[in-house]
């Protein structure tokens, strides 16, 4: 999800009500800076990003790496972000930057989603450059109700 700062604590905003209580995980290109996401510095855009998420009690997987989230010839950034809501705390496990070229100025980022390591199922992406889904208002609820519809199926 890509948006401009004035917009980024909205959108986030809107999908939090929307999904009402329901465990969402966001992959952010936030365009914000803060060593609370291991980045060098803090901007202004990320002290009001790292502000608003501890308020609607988020959590960033963000985890220390080798690499950096972002990188182009005008410099290397921790800028993208995964947030989770405290749903998924225990779900999201072993989160890191990929070494494997994206094809973008933008590296690949990893997690796995699961109960624990013992029931949780690898996927193997090698191939696979970009998995993305444009989330609009009319989708979000469809895809919101799946997720409910698959929790409860279990």
């Amino acid at each position: 999800m890509y948006l401009t700062a004035n917009r980024k604590t909205l959108k986030i905003e809107e999908i939090t009500q929307h999904a009402r209580g329901a465990a969402v995980l966001r992959a952010i290109d936030s365009n914000s800076r803060s060593t609370s996401w291991h980045d060098t510095l803090t901007n202004t855009r990320g002290r009001i990003l790292e502000e608003f998420l501890m308020s609607k009690q988020l959590y960033i997987m963000n985890n220390e790496s080798d690499y950096t989230t972002f990188r182009s010839r005008r410099g290397i950034s921790n800028i993208d972000l995964t947030v989770i809501s405290d749903h998924l705390l225990r779900t999201v496990v072993d989160w890191e930057i990929s070494e494997q070229e994206s094809c973008s100025d933008h590296r690949i980022i990893r997690y796995a989603i699961g109960q624990g390591k013992g029931n949780r199922t690898e996927l193997d992406f090698q191939e696979v450059r970009y998995i993305a889904q444009r989330i609009t208002k009319r989708n979000s609820k469809e895809t919101c109700f799946y997720q409910q519809k698959r929790r409860s199926a279990r």
